[in-house]
């Protein structure tokens, strides 16, 4: 007869059809959708999601509602391949600096530091370029990791596992087993697996018989069976259900607060704090969906970081007269000055936990050699289903060579010297392998210090008189973050993939596939938003675009507002030392759970940078997640109700974002 996907070992389960035109088609689809949510909310907030947990999601529930029509069933394997390209197509504007670096250089570079006397603007060919150049080399920079951070060291990738987790509930399987032999399937289907081989193989040739169960235990296997499918399909229903309703409540917010625009800001905590410092709540649907995927702790520190730099320093600096401006001017402002604190907490988080990291697996790695014990490969598959050598070493060269070749098209090398790009490309390669093994450790890619880190190298690079100093900078900055950015998605993926039995060469060309779609879409999407919109303003603040020119600045030789750098010097000094007690400690059971207390640099400087709306909502979100979990006991049904509820907020607002862009463009009136 006729094996069935569920019943294949785990080493079997890639050769399963994945690269399909049905899931080509949906990954772009779903991609597609979550690049204008991301374009939305980083152009707004910084703030960009893989929303790997949604994809996998939503890409299930799209093949569900066409079971009847598909000619081969939809497969656990298979939605690991859509979810894959969803986010590599997703994860688009922050990977091409399109919500950072792109909109630094245009609204804020100053045309004596272009070094070309003259203010630069992209046009869609231009972005186009741009995004090519930056948009592979990440993707083979990550390939040769996975074999050792993944199949060897098993690195938990807690959003790459948690996926895994759901695609595995949605289709009714499990993750491997340690063994990687099998796939454990649920007691009922085992049964009724064990009985239909009886069947067929018998009893002879010296083999242990199988007993066969009686007809009244088929029977009542069967029962029970249906009944637990019965029950599948009603929560599968119930969650639809919740994902419309969520939905359309977030698109009508989006819609509703176009007319009524007051809807964005209401001043929860009075009419004074509102004007004076910004403390404001802005009830978006979205950023509360985000704040239950981020979770309470991560919200808190982001809340942590809000009191702390628009509660506390932000009045401080302007009653000392540091900042004297308006309190959201960048320049002379509160908002400006505390940019600083923000930036030297993010940096000191990010280079210490890369330096822990580090020494931590070199340790492992020569301690393990000399204890004489080999990495076993009992975990890892066939080389069909790999990505060859050839392929990465080929890859490599030619990505990194478009990568230089595009960027002297862009610039010139009269203003961005070959040789600085040839070494921004080897420091991305390495950022990109501390990037990814704190990823793998944390749940956290630190993009935006590995940013920073290159820019912070790069001042020792590139001499200060040079003409296009603070531009060369920025070109450094997002080669080092397009490549991290890159690696760190395929490792999440790949770790997806490696517990469900997924082909990593099938997630390879998902990557390869998302990457070039997203390309195209990037470049059109900025530039449909920057004619519909006026950006910077105060909808679209791009606060990470201010941070990556004034740290661009700043390592050039520019000065910082009084007391900026004392202040930042202490912070930055307080949050090295949090993230070094984190990192030794995150895996001693004795104090693990009380290390929760401590807050997260990169969280608490989001929370700083960020106006207090959209850290409220987000935190609001957090308590959300935090009481539904506990009601729910911590399930697997009650985390995949949240996720589907979380994921109806964020999609609904992001995508009738076009609605409102559609209405701003024919200037539709509004209050």
């Amino acid at each position: 007869m006729t094996t069935h996907w569920k019943e294949l070992p785990w080493k079997e389960k890639p050769s399963i059809p994945q690269i399909t035109t049905r899931s080509i088609i949906a990954g772009l689809v779903i991609g597609s959708i979550i690049l204008i949510s991301n374009f939305q909310f980083g152009l707004q907030t910084g703030w960009v999601s893989m929303m790997s947990l949604p994809s996998a999601l939503l890409s299930f529930a799209v093949f569900k509602n066409l079971q009847r029509h598909l000619a081969f069933e939809f497969t656990d394997v298979e939605n690991v391949f859509v979810q894959s390209i969803a986010v590599a197509v997703g994860t688009g504007p922050l990977a091409y600096g399109l919500v950072g670096v792109v909109p630094a250089i245009e609204k804020f570079l100053r045309p004596e530091e272009s070094g070309i006397g003259r203010v630069m603007k992209f046009s869609t060919y231009d972005l186009i370029v741009w995004c090519t150049a930056l948009a592979f080399f990440g993707i083979f920079f990550a390939v040769p990791l996975r074999k050792q951070v993944i199949v060897h060291e098993r690195l938990p990738f807690p959003s790459g596992s948690a996926t895994a987790t759901l695609i595995s509930v949605l289709h009714n399987t499990e993750v491997r087993h340690d063994d990687c032999q099998s796939v454990k399937l649920p007691h009922e289907y085992n049964e009724l697996l064990i009985s239909d081989d009886d069947d067929d193989d018998g009893n002879g040739g010296g083999g242990s018989a199988v007993t066969t169960p009686p007809p009244t235990d088929r029977t009542a296997l069967l029962e029970g069976q249906r009944i637990k499918e019965h029950e599948s399909i009603i929560l599968y229903n119930k969650n639809v259900r919740s994902l419309i309703g969520t939905f359309s409540v977030s698109s009508a917010y989006t819609v509703i607060s176009y007319f009524i625009p007051s809807l964005r800001n209401l001043p929860i905590f009075g009419g004074s704090l509102a004007e004076n410092y910004l403390w404001t709540l802005q009830p978006s649907p979205a950023y509360i969906g985000q704040g239950i995927i981020m979770g309470l702790p991560t919200v808190s520190y982001m809340l942590f970081g809000a009191i702390l730099g628009w509660g506390i320093l932000a009045p401080l600096s302007k009653a000392q007269g540091w900042a004297e401006g308006p309190i959201d001017d960048w320049k002379t402002g509160a908002q400006g000055w505390i940019l600083w604190v923000s930036l030297a907490v993010m940096v000191s988080d990010s280079v210490v936990s890369f330096i822990t990291v580090t020494v931590q697996s070199a340790i492992k790695f020569f301690t393990t050699r000399n204890e004489g014990h080999e990495p076993e490969d009992g975990c890892e598959l066939d080389a069909q289903y790999l990505v060859g050598f050839k392929t990465v070493s080929i890859g490599l060269f030619v990505s990194s060579v478009i990568c230089i070749v595009l960027m002297v098209h862009l610039f010139g090398t009269t203003i961005v010297p070959v040789y600085s790009l040839v070494v921004a490309i080897v420091l991305a390669l390495f950022l990109s392998i501390l990037g990814v093994r704190a990823l793998g450790e944390t749940d956290l890619n630190p993009v935006s210090g590995i940013g920073k880190l290159s820019q912070l190298l790069f001042a020792f690079i590139i001499p200060r008189n040079h003409p296009g100093a603070v531009l060369v900078n920025l070109v450094a900055g997002a080669i080092a973050e397009a490549g991290a950015q890159q690696a760190g998605d395929l490792m999440q993926d790949l770790k997806t993939g490696h517990l469900i039995g997924a082909s990593p060469y099938a997630q390879f060309v998902a990557q390869l596939i998302g990457t070039v779609w997203s390309i195209f879409l990037s470049s059109v999407m900025y530039k449909v938003y920057n004619s519909v919109y006026e950006i910077p303003s105060k909808v679209f603040r791009i606060p990470t675009s201010v941070i990556w020119i004034d740290c661009s600045r700043l390592v050039t030789g520019e000065g910082l507002p009084p007391y900026a750098f004392e202040v930042s010097l202490v912070f930055a000094l307080i949050f090295g030392v949090i993230s070094l007690v984190k990192n030794v400690f995150k895996n001693n059971p004795a104090v693990q759970k009380r290390l929760v207390w401590l807050p997260s640099g990169v969280a608490v400087g989001i929370g700083i940078y960020n106006t207090p709306s959209f850290t409220i909502a987000r935190f609001i979100g957090g308590v959300i997640a935090y009481i539904w979990l506990k009601r729910s006991g911590h399930s697997h049904e009650g985390k995949t109700a949240m996720i589907v509820f979380s994921s109806g907020l964020v999609l609904g607002e992001g995508l009738f974002s076009v609605v409102t862009m559609i209405l701003t463009s024919l200037d539709v009136p509004h209050w």
